[in-house]
């Protein structure tokens, strides 16, 4: 099925789709990002970043959020 090699979401680029593999960051960052429905497991899209270090947006099932440059660098995805 998946055939990528792990990358940050941030390297990912518009349109490719994962699953992610490894959320790394301390438990706030942790619980924050799974309330979101971003957990190690769940399949991702992403939809569009911004120049110089903007927020990156994402669609995890049917539902899409925005998050940061910082928080998308710690998100470790396994590309299809």
């Amino acid at each position: 099925m998946s055939s990528g090699k792990p990358v940050t979401l941030r390297q990912m680029r518009s349109g490719d789709k994962g699953k992610i593999i490894e959320v790394q960051g301390g438990p706030g960052m942790v619980r924050r990002l799974d309330a979101l429905g971003i957990r190690p497991g769940k399949k991702i899209i992403k939809i569009s970043s911004m120049l110089m270090r903007g927020p990156i947006t994402v669609q995890v099932g049917h539902t899409r959020v925005a998050i940061g440059f910082g928080m998308a660098n710690r998100i470790i995805v396994e590309t299809e």
